[in-house]
């Protein structure tokens, strides 16, 4: 019912970072003949192109948005890459070497060398993992996400600037995603206070619904319910969702109402439209905003095929 022929033949007629994603995640069919495909053709070899000599891309690390070294990098960990991707590695290598702040995290750029942060780190901690980059080597990256994990469960990248007293779904899923990453690298560092802090900040997100305030019941922003892609830094319950079933969650009730969300969103020829994405410049749009999106749609399948029993 979740995958109809004719969405996966659909699907497969897309880019080759899509056809090995349908393949892994649908398909049950790994295919690393794919995955190689991807950083020489579509759009992994799009942004490729874009690396300038120096190894970066954009003007530096963090700037401009979205073209910068740090997203770009992000980009192609979603687009699944080769994590033995030479070119890639190097990159992430030269920014470990260069931009460690004094807390242990990436600096921002060359007057932010006393705190990092927080969401900035955990995707760091997400690509460069992802990538196989030494693992002592993100020790300090470690270090840092555990020591601003907040009282109530989660993350948020206000308690290196102004300060904070709640965690943000932004800040929490970005870390999240940091520290499930770092996990399959099979690292013992911390191992037990890393699973700690996962199960505490997926416990943030499930005691929100998802969405929702936990006290009011009602929802915290509407563009948690806007299904942009990439994603950034910012949340949405597809992301969310995403997360959960790529790190083997068991089902939650409390993830229903966001699944109610996606099940509405669906199309009459079962596909997942796209959001307009957040402003910024971008090397290219992989998608256009408004039409049927071959990301979402793969996204949307791969969570409900992971939870159909409970749908």
């Amino acid at each position: 019912m979740m995958n109809s022929p004719q969405i996966i033949n659909w699907l497969l007629e897309g880019d080759v970072a899509i056809q090995y994603q349908v393949h892994r995640d649908l398909l049950d069919d790994d295919r690393p003949d794919l995955q190689k495909r991807i950083a020489l053709e579509g759009w992994g070899k799009e942004f490729l192109a874009r690396q300038h000599p120096d190894g970066h891309w954009g003007d530096r690390f963090y700037q401009p948005k979205w073209i910068s070294t740090h997203y770009t990098l992000l980009d192609l960990r979603n687009l699944s890459v080769d994590p033995d991707n030479k070119a890639i590695r190097s990159s992430i290598n030269q920014v470990i070497a260069t931009s460690i702040a004094e807390d242990g995290g990436i600096q921002l750029g060359p007057s932010t060398s006393h705190r990092s942060d927080v969401c900035v780190n955990g995707m760091f901690l997400n690509y460069a993992s992802y990538f196989r980059i030494d693992e002592h080597k993100l020790l300090s990256l470690v270090d840092s996400l555990l020591g601003e994990l907040m009282p109530d469960g989660g993350f948020n990248c206000r308690t290196t600037r102004s300060g904070a007293v709640h965690s943000s779904l932004h800040s929490t899923i970005s870390v999240l995603e940091g520290l499930a990453s770092f996990q399959r690298t099979e690292s013992t560092y911390r191992q037990r206070e890393v699973t700690e802090a996962k199960a505490s900040a997926e416990e943030f997100i499930l005691l929100h619904q998802l969405f929702k305030s936990d006290h009011t019941g009602k929802i915290i922003h509407k563009d948690f319910l806007r299904l942009p892609f990439p994603s950034r830094w910012r949340y949405d319950i597809l992301r969310a969702l995403d997360y959960f079933q790529d790190s083997n969650r068991e089902w939650d009730e409390r993830m229903r109402p966001a699944i109610d969300v996606i099940l509405e969103k669906q199309d009459r020829s079962q596909k997942w439209k796209l959001n307009a994405g957040y402003p910024g410049q971008v090397h290219f749009a992989m998608e256009k905003a408004g039409q049927p999106s071959r990301w979402n749609t793969l996204r949307a399948l791969r969570v409900l095929r992971r939870y159909e029993d409970h749908i």
